[in-house]
């Protein structure tokens, strides 16, 4: 008995000890974590003055900076999520800031700004700028920002990060019961973000069996036991509504217009204007090409005429004068380089200047900007060159329109939707679908092409700003083997190139114009025809669009009863 004794006692120790480590490790495995969460690396900071930015309820990967206890933004970032209009001049160092009034003007890296010319101090830096290596960083105060949009941000430090509202929807919140910790995933051995204290109020995110994923006032975002949570309720809070949105007044029309360009290459051609009108019974502008980039100073050639303005008033028609980008370069071979002309603060005012100026001389009332050599590098200069322009033109009371490509993903650059805002017009040039360097041969203007472009279009204007522009003309293809030629015709002459040729035409429904070819010697010769029957079939979808009125290239082009056609969708 006595040897059993210690066998005895080393079994209930062996038995005491393995319950020991088996409840240890439970313990262990449902006993809450104590260890804290590397914050820094939580909100993915790794400079001393870098700020986490949480938008709403979403952590962004977007940074703000602080500087001299100022919250700054680069500008990529308040274009993204704040208010798109704030310009940099780069060649100047200015950040621009333009409404349907004035120019709000701060040299970058300090205090001052002038509105319209007129100086004031902000009290602290409004921008500065961050070079590294080839790439400039432009930043803007938050502030500053604030004074034109309605958002609101509040400042938190260990580690700094700001908690950002742009939209103020209801939401659910809950207050918490008691002591407890927000981690960082749902579970008690997740890392600690902060300590919660009883009735603190948290914003629900997300809410699950035993777990709730919410964001605290103070923007961090984690989770927490549902048992923790009380007095779960939906909660709307006060929007900011500081800045009361801008009006851009217009001088768009409250009927349809029909707009016909007039090619003027000299001043001798404005004694055709009598000629090019004289069947046009529907047409209600006159633009004739009268002004042209010149040099990089930004100077205009003019073939502007008042007795050619008289004249058409006297028809009863507008007068607005194209400003283009390429005609003065084609006709005399010397550079003009659009981003140099709109890149720089003094040009693109001076450029201005000068089309105010002529217009101001000769009595015109409206401006067509006709810019086709736009790059994505220069796409937002020439948006602030058009709203530095209709402050002007709105003052003077003159009709300001846009010439557009048919608008794709590739060529977004040209804002349409900022455009629709600042301008009284958006044109969209529905042809040039096959051009004199296509590879292949095809319509000019087939009406899915014209479709689609009209459909784009409103989608990011009004409609009744938006004029589609129909082409007077039309192309005959000619592919020998695998080249491809082609030459413009006048709508007028189609009909003695299908005598020339020998070609018959049949409608395609497909592209909704009538389609001829020919193949003589090996070579093909295709038509698809610009006539009275595919202008109808565009003017029929562009009045389901309910547009704000049709364009034409060019006059002089035309048969005459093409505008009779014209006269019946102006009066629908």
């Amino acid at each position: 008995m006595k040897k059993a004794i210690p066998v005895l006692i080393a079994i209930i120790l062996i038995i005491i000890i393995g319950a020991a480590a088996f409840g240890a490790k439970i313990i262990e495995k449902y006993s809450y974590s104590r260890e804290r969460a590397d914050l820094y690396e939580y909100f993915h900071i790794t400079k001393e003055d870098e700020v986490s930015i949480v938008l709403q309820d979403e952590m962004v990967e977007e940074k703000a900076f602080m500087k001299d206890g100022v919250c700054y933004f680069d500008l990529a970032t308040v274009h993204r999520y704040f208010n798109d209009r704030f310009y940099v001049d780069s060649v100047e160092q200015l950040l621009l800031y333009t409404t349907p009034t004035d120019i709000i003007r701060t040299p970058i890296g300090t205090n001052a700004f002038q509105i319209n010319g007129a100086p004031q101090d902000a009290g602290y830096m409004l921008s500065f700028s961050r070079t590294s290596g080839d790439v400039t960083t432009y930043y803007v105060a938050a502030d500053f920002v604030k004074q034109y949009t309605n958002f609101s941000y509040q400042v938190f430090e260990n580690p700094l990060r700001m908690q950002v509202y742009t939209e103020w929807e209801q939401r659910q919140v809950a207050d918490i019961s008691a002591a407890t910790a927000v981690r960082v995933l749902g579970g008690v051995k997740s890392p600690i973000l902060r300590d919660l204290s009883a009735s603190e109020t948290v914003i629900i995110l997300d809410k699950m069996e035993t777990w709730c994923k919410i964001k605290t006032e103070d923007g961090m975002i984690g989770y927490v036991e549902n048992k923790f949570l009380e007095n779960e309720r939906e909660e709307t809070p006060e929007p900011v509504t500081d800045v009361v949105p801008p009006v851009y007044t217009s001088l768009t029309r409250d009927k349809k217009i029909c707009i016909g360009w007039h090619a003027v290459a000299s001043s001798s051609g404005n004694d055709t204007l009598n000629k090019v009108t004289a069947d046009a019974s529907s047409l209600t502008v006159i633009a004739p090409t009268w002004f042209s980039l010149k040099d990089n100073e930004g100077n205009i050639q003019s073939f502007a005429s008042s007795s050619y303005v008289e004249k058409a008033h006297n028809k009863g028609l507008e007068v607005w004068g194209v400003v283009d980008d390429f005609n003065y370069r084609a006709n005399t071979g010397e550079e003009v380089d659009v981003y140099t002309i709109l890149s720089a603060t003094t040009t693109r005012t001076y450029l201005i200047d000068r089309i105010m100026e002529a217009a101001a001389a000769c009595g015109m009332d409206g401006i067509n900007i006709d810019f086709e050599n736009i790059t994505a590098e220069s796409g937002e200069h020439f948006i602030q060159f058009l709203r530095e322009l209709s402050i002007r033109c709105r003052e003077a009371g003159l009709v300001l329109s846009v010439d557009n490509y048919v608008p794709y993903n590739f060529n977004s650059f040209y804002d349409f939707e900022e455009q629709g805002v600042v301008a009284d017009y958006v044109i969209v040039m529905g042809y040039d679908e096959h051009w004199a360097g296509s590879q292949e041969a095809g319509s000019v203007a087939s009406i899915d092409y014209v479709r689609g472009g009209i459909e784009r279009t409103v989608a990011n204007v009004p409609a009744n700003k938006v004029i589609n522009a129909l082409p007077f003309y039309t192309r005959l293809w000619k592919v020998e083997g695998t080249t491809v030629t082609s030459e413009a015709y006048p709508m007028a002459n189609v009909d003695s190139v299908l005598n020339t040729y020998g070609m018959e035409a049949e409608w395609d429904e497909t592209t909704g114009q009538n389609y001829a070819e020919v193949t003589k010697d090996g070579t093909s010769y295709q038509i698809w025809i610009e006539d009275l029957q595919s202008i109808s079939v565009k003017l029929n979808v562009m009045q389901s669009y309910n547009l704000g009125g049709v364009a034409a290239w060019r006059l002089g082009y035309e048969p005459a009863a093409v505008w009779e056609v014209i006269a019946s969708y102006l009066e629908q």
